[in-house]
C-alpha cells in the first residue's frame, strides 16, 4: 500500500479556471472540436463548424397568402363597393388555398371572405385588390446563397425547419465533446440494485452526465470503481486509452483514507489543482493525464452539481464554440416605433446591442412567414395586451435567447445591405474573443442617422455625391456635423444591371430602360441614388421608367425578383446576379465604407474588428468574391 499523501488546499475560482485553460491551451486542447456531417433530424441542439448558406430560395415560387382566388390585378380594377364585379371561376379567378403556387397570369389573391359567389361558375368582388396582394413572393424568406446561420450556432428547431427550407438535409456540426465518468466509492451500488445498509445508490453519474449531453457533449460511465488506489489507476489507463476529451472520476477527491483520486492523477500526469475556494463543492480535483484533462467531483450530489455547472459545462461549450451559459429578462430601449394590436399580448423578435451604455432592440422583420426572423433573433420582446405599442425609444421587457454577455460584446452595424458583411462576421466570430458582428440593413441614410442618435456602433455607406464625384464624405458633413468619425474603407463592389439569364430583353445600358420594367432599392440606398445619377446622366425622368416604384431592400432582393420575372432588370451587384445565375452588366465600381465615430475607435471591440477587416485572411477572400476589390480594404479615407 502505497504512503498517503494529501495535497488539498483552497485556491480562487479563478485561478483554477486559469490553470486548467493554460494545460488546455498547452496540450493543445483548447480549440473547438471539428465539424462532422449531421443529418438535419438528428441536429438539434447541435452546433454549427461553419457558416450554412441557403441551397434554394424560401419559398422558391410565388405562393398564395391566403386562401381564397387568384386573379390579375389588373382585371379587378372596375369593381366598386356599389357596382360588384363578376370573375369566372377559372377563367378570371382561380381557387387557392394558403401555399399553393399562383397560376399562370396571376399575381394577387381575393380573401375567401371578400367574395360572395354569383353562381357555380362565377364570383363576385366589391373591391379591386394590388398587384402582389396576399402573395408571399419567390424568396421573400431566404434567398439563394444568402448566410442563413453564423459559425458557432447552436440548432434550434426553427433553424432546422430554415434549413430544411433553404434545401439542406444536412448541416456540418462540431463533434459532440465525449466525456468518460468513472464513479467510484466502495458504499455505492447502480440503480436499479436495491442498497442494503450502509449502501447508497450512486446517481452522480446520471446528474452530470445529464448536464453534459443538455450542453451539447456525450457522456458514458463505467462500472463503479472500490476504494481501491491499484482499481483506480487501473480505470483511469483504461480510461486514458479509449480516448475521450474529458475524464470525470466521482467521489474520492477529498483528503480521506479512501480518496485516492489525487494521488491517481499525480502518479499518471500532473495534478494542477486539489481543492477550490468554492462551497459547496470546494474539494475539487484538476489535473492533466496524456494530454486528457482529468477532473475529480466531489462525492456530495450538491457539490457534484455545481462543480458541473462551474467546470465541466463551461468546457463542453468551449469544446463547442460556445461561451458559458447566462439566461435572463433584461430592459431594452427599442430603436424604432412598435405598431401593436391592443387587445393582443404582442410578441417581438428583436436584435439586441449595447450602444454607450444603453441595452437597445431593433426589431426585426414581423412577417408570419419569415423564418429568418427566429434565426436572427436575440430575444422576444413582450408588449401586453391593451398596449398600443411602444414608441421609438420606449423600453421593451425582453427574454433573452442569447447569453447578455455575448450581446453586451456584439457590434451593430446599420446602414447599406452588402452580403459580404456576413462574411466578415464568420471572421469576427472565429475570432477566440468570440465577439459578433449584428448587421441591420436600412440603407445608408439610415445608417447615418442611427448613429447621429446613437443607435448603432457603425454604420455602412457608399452614398455617392455627385457634385463633388465622390463617395461619403459630403453625407457625413450633412449628417453628423457634430460627431467626429473615421471612414474605412470596407471593399470596392461593382455596381450595374441585373438582367435575366441570357438578357432576352437585349438591355446593353442604362438607355435602354425606358423599354423594361425595373426593379427599385428603397428610399435612402446608396444604390438608389447612384441608379437616380445614372438616370440623370442619361436625361431620363424617373417617371418615364417602369418599375421604378417597386422598391426592394436588399440586392439578393432585386436579383430574386428578377429572377423570378417580376421585373426585367434591376440595379445592384455582380455578386448578387451571379448568386442566381443572372447576366449581369457592369456599369460602376464603388466604395463601400465602414462610418465609425472617433470615440470608438479604442474600444476593444472596434480594435478586434479592425484587425480582423487589415488581416490577410479576411482580405484574401473577400478580394476572391466576384465583383469585390480589396486592395484598399481597411484604410481610413478620412478622419
Amino acid at each position: 500500500m502505497s504512503k498517503r499523501r494529501i495535497f488539498l488546499e483552497d485556491i480562487p475560482l479563478d485561478e483554477a479556471r486559469a490553470k486548467l485553460q493554460a494545460a488546455l491551451e498547452s496540450a493543445g486542447k483548447a480549440p473547438p472540436t471539428p465539424g462532422e456531417p449531421v443529418p438535419l433530424d438528428e441536429a438539434l441542439g447541435r452546433v454549427t463548424a461553419e457558416p450554412v448558406r441557403a441551397v434554394l430560395s424560401s419559398p422558391h415560387f410565388h405562393c398564395a397568402a391566403m386562401d381564397g382566388y387568384a386573379v390579375s390585378a389588373a382585371a379587378t380594377l372596375s369593381a366598386r363597393e356599389t357596382q360588384a364585379l363578376p370573375l369566372r371561376l377559372g377563367v378570371d379567378a382561380f381557387p387557392v388555398n394558403t401555399g399553393d403556387p399562383l397560376p399562370e397570369r396571376t399575381n394577387a389573391v381575393i380573401m375567401i371572405e371578400n367574395t360572395n359567389q354569383g353562381d357555380e361558375s362565377t364570383i363576385l368582388i366589391y373591391a379591386a385588390v394590388a398587384p402582389w396582394q396576399h402573395v408571399r413572393l419567390m424568396g421573400e424568406d431566404m434567398v439563394s446563397t444568402e448566410t442563413v446561420l453564423q459559425i458557432n450556432h447552436p440548432l434550434r428547431p426553427v433553424d432546422l425547419g430554415a434549413l430544411a427550407g433553404c434545401g439542406h438535409q444536412s448541416v456540418t456540426a462540431r463533434r459532440k465533446p465525449r466525456v468518460l465518468i468513472i464513479p467510484t466509492g466502495s458504499e455505492l451500488v447502480a440503480a436499479p440494485e436495491r442498497p442494503k445498509r450502509g449502501q447508497l445508490i450512486e446517481y452522480n453519474s446520471l446528474i452530470l452526465s445529464s448536464q453534459i449531453r443538455q450542453a451539447g457533449g456525450e457522456a458514458s460511465a463505467t462500472d463503479i470503481v472500490g476504494d481501491d488506489e491499484s482499481e483506480l489507476r487501473r480505470a483511469l489507463s483504461d480510461a486514458i486509452a479509449s480516448g475521450p476529451d474529458l475524464i470525470l472520476i466521482l467521489s474520492g477527491s477529498s483528503a480521506g483514507s479512501h480518496d485516492f483520486t489525487a494521488q491517481a492523477i499525480d502518479a499518471s500526469g500532473e495534478l494542477l489543482v486539489h481543492g477550490i475556494a468554492v462551497r459547496p463543492g470546494h474539494p475539487v480535483i484538476i489535473g492533466m493525464v496524456a494530454g486528457i484533462p482529468v477532473i475529480g467531483v466531489p462525492g456530495y450530489p450538491v457539490s457534484a452539481a455545481l462543480t458541473g455547472e462551474l467546470f465541466i459545462v463551461p468546457l463542453i461549450r468551449q469544446w463547442l464554440g460556445l461561451a458559458p451559459p447566462e439566461f435572463s429578462t433584461v430592459e431594452a430601449f427599442s430603436t424604432q416605433k412598435i405598431a401593436s394590436p391592443i387587445g393582443d399580448d404582442d410578441f417581438v423578435r428583436v436584435a439586441l446591442a449595447t450602444t454607450d451604455g444603453r441595452l437597445q432592440a431593433t426589431p426585426l422583420q414581423r412577417g408570419a412567414g419569415v423564418i429568418t426572423s427566429l434565426v436572427e433573433a436575440d430575444g422576444l420582446a413582450h408588449i401586453p395586451r391593451f398596449h398600443e405599442g411602444v414608441d421609438r425609444g420606449g423600453t421593451l421587457r425582453v427574454s433573452l435567447y442569447q447569453p447578455l454577455s455575448l450581446i453586451e460584446q456584439s457590434l451593430l452595424i446599420m446602414g447599406s445591405h452588402d452580403p459580404m458583411l456576413d462574411l466578415l462576421a464568420t471572421h469576427f466570430r472565429s475570432r477566440p474573443a468570440g465577439r459578433r458582428l449584428v448587421s441591420v440593413n436600412v440603407g445608408s441614410l439610415g445608417g447615418l442617422i442611427a448613429l447621429r442618435r446613437g443607435e448603432a456602433h457603425i454604420a455602412g455607406c457608399h452614398l455617392f455625391h455627385p457634385e463633388s464625384a465622390t463617395y461619403n464624405v459630403p453625407y457625413l458633413q450633412r449628417y453628423l456635423p457634430n460627431e467626429p468619425v473615421a471612414l474605412v474603407t470596407f471593399a470596392h463592389r461593382e455596381q450595374g444591371l441585373i438582367l435575366p439569364a441570357g438578357n432576352p430583353n437585349d438591355i446593353t445600358s442604362i438607355a435602354d430602360l425606358r423599354r423594361a420594367h425595373v426593379i427599385n432599392r428603397q428610399r435612402g440606398a446608396g444604390t438608389r441614388l447612384l441608379f437616380d445619377h445614372l438616370l440623370a446622366q442619361h436625361e431620363m425622368p424617373a417617371a418615364e421608367i417602369a418599375g421604378y416604384e417597386h422598391e426592394e431592400y436588399t440586392h439578393l432582393a432585386v436579383a430574386a425578383a428578377v429572377a423570378d420575372g417580376i421585373g426585367d432588370c434591376g440595379m445592384g451587384l455582380r455578386s448578387a446576379a451571379e448568386a442566381l445565375g443572372l447576366a449581369f452588366i457592369g456599369l460602376v465600381w464603388e466604395r463601400f465604407d465602414l462610418v465609425i465615430p472617433q470615440r470608438r475607435l479604442e474600444t476593444d471591440a472596434v480594435e478586434a474588428l479592425l484587425a480582423v477587416l487589415r488581416g490577410d485572411a479576411f482580405k484574401r477572400e473577400l478580394g476572391a468574391q466576384s465583383g469585390y476589390r480589396s486592395d484598399e480594404t481597411g484604410q481610413i479615407v478620412s478622419e
